[in-house]
């Protein structure tokens, strides 16, 4: 959101600075303002087809504060008349009630809970003003995380014992955008870290390595024809040729990011673990891997999506080029951490939605379940897979597996209601593929 707002700076009238909030209880200093909160971030990858490497730096970041260690500073924030937004990024756990945060007088625990405090603070510092009110944009990755932090704010306020009319000014005055973030973004690149220093002229300490790529969807709540435009007039990204875009339902746009980029992720790892490939890069390289991803995703995943096809088939583009990126190294090991949950959430709702509309089977997304059941066998070619998830699911498949056979594994596997929610051999004929598909892969296995 720093670089965004950099280049908003440098292409529009939006003058804007920011104030970093890093509520770190053991009171670290920032290390930025080390270097007068100034940074760069180092664009790596592909974009159209060309190789991208640039840096940029960034100039708008003006201080930092840390509510722990100085709390009425961090109030007087909400008295500045130029403020209009909260942007954040306190991972999915962050948007969260804290019954602990009981004392409205002391330093909330939670980030809903100091969001509340900063909110009162300006609330009754500007007599209730109307017009004083602020944007919100949380970049968390939930779904509707602005109507999310908008409901556990108002939760604070009953628990506070604030009053009525603070309620009021909240959902009235008060913009809380839902968004979709979408960007991979490493942090700091110490393998290129020194030539990146040395090609700037800078010896900085907190360089940013990210792709090109980036795409923000933001959708006021609630999303009027008045809400969208006032969005769009006091952050004027489209204006910057930014990928931004302002909405009036992020949810299509989250289901296709899930389905597409999340459950391509999730569909590559275990066929191409079992093919002795390691990472995203040499695995969307590979000839058989590659070929399999692209038909997956443009076959049996965009069909069951509802936005513009080719909109659809543009990000899906962006994704596999994204994916060959030869400066980020993503270790499948690391992405397969968690991947049944995972692939409930990612692939499976695209074997289902694609089964109820064309009333026939996604015979790849099915080949990449069959790999996820052998995955989870837990070794391959006598070799161990480090699987990484709950005991509970590694108990599971232990049990499933100890007796090596395959039609009892599968269907343990795909009954098991508590996974998947529902129980899959109840689809016609899914038990019978994937069956098919896992026998078909341990016996390559065995030649």
């Amino acid at each position: 959101m720093d670089w965004i707002i950099d280049i908003l700076n440098e292409k529009t009238d939006f003058d804007g600075s920011v104030l970093l909030i890093r509520p770190l209880r053991k009171g670290k200093d920032d290390k930025k303002f080390e270097q007068d909160g100034l940074f760069h971030v180092a664009q790596r990858g592909l974009l159209n087809g060309k190789t991208v490497s640039e840096t940029r730096l960034i100039t708008c970041v003006n201080r930092a504060l840390n509510p722990y260690l100085d709390f009425d500073s961090f109030l007087r924030t909400a008295e500045n008349s130029d403020l209009q937004f909260i942007i954040s990024n306190t991972t999915e756990a962050g948007i969260a009630f804290d019954a602990s945060d009981s004392d409205i007088n002391s330093v909330p625990n939670s980030f809903p809970g100091k969001v509340t405090r900063l909110l009162f603070q300006r609330f009754t510092f500007f007599k209730k003003d109307n017009t004083k009110g602020l944007s919100l944009i949380p970049c968390e990755l939930i779904e509707k995380n602005g109507e999310k932090l908008r409901e556990i704010i108002l939760q604070y306020a009953e628990v506070w014992n604030l009053p009525a009319d603070f309620k009021s000014w909240i959902v009235e005055s008060n913009t809380f955008c839902n968004t979709l973030v979408d960007r991979i973004v490493p942090g700091f690149p110490k393998d290129s870290a020194k030539e990146i220093q040395e090609s700037v002229g800078y010896e900085d300490s907190q360089i940013v390595m990210a792709e090109p790529y980036h795409l923000l969807v933001i959708e006021p709540c609630p999303a009027t024809d008045t809400s969208l435009q006032r969005i769009k007039k006091i952050f004027p990204a489209e204006k910057a040729g930014l990928q931004v875009k302002f909405v009036s339902d992020v949810t299509p746009y989250r289901t296709s990011k899930v389905r597409i980029l999340n459950g391509a992720h999730t569909t590559l790892v275990p066929i191409a673990y079992l093919r002795g490939l390691r990472t995203v890069m040499e695995s969307i390289n590979d000839a058989y891997i590659g070929d399999f991803v692209s038909k997956a995703v443009n076959e049996e995943i965009i069909p069951t999506l509802d936005l513009p096809e080719d909109e659809l088939r543009q990000f899906a583009s962006d994704v596999i080029e994204r994916f060959k990126n030869p400066f980020i190294r993503h270790e499948l090991i690391s992405i397969a951490l968690n991947s049944i949950s995972k692939f409930k959430v990612r692939v499976l709702p695209s074997i289902l939605e694609y089964e109820r509309r064309t009333k026939k089977l996604p015979n790849r997304l099915l080949q990449a379940f069959a790999a996820l059941i052998v995955f989870y066998k837990g070794s391959w070619r006598g070799v161990a897979i480090p699987l990484n998830d709950s005991p509970e699911v590694l108990a599971f498949f232990k049990d499933a597996w100890a007796s090596e056979n395959v039609e009892s594994a599968v269907h343990k596997t795909l009954s098991h209601a508590s996974f998947w929610g529902s129980d899959l051999t109840e689809v016609n004929g899914l038990e019978k593929v994937v069956t098919n598909h896992v026998i078909e892969l341990l016996n390559a296995d065995v030649n």
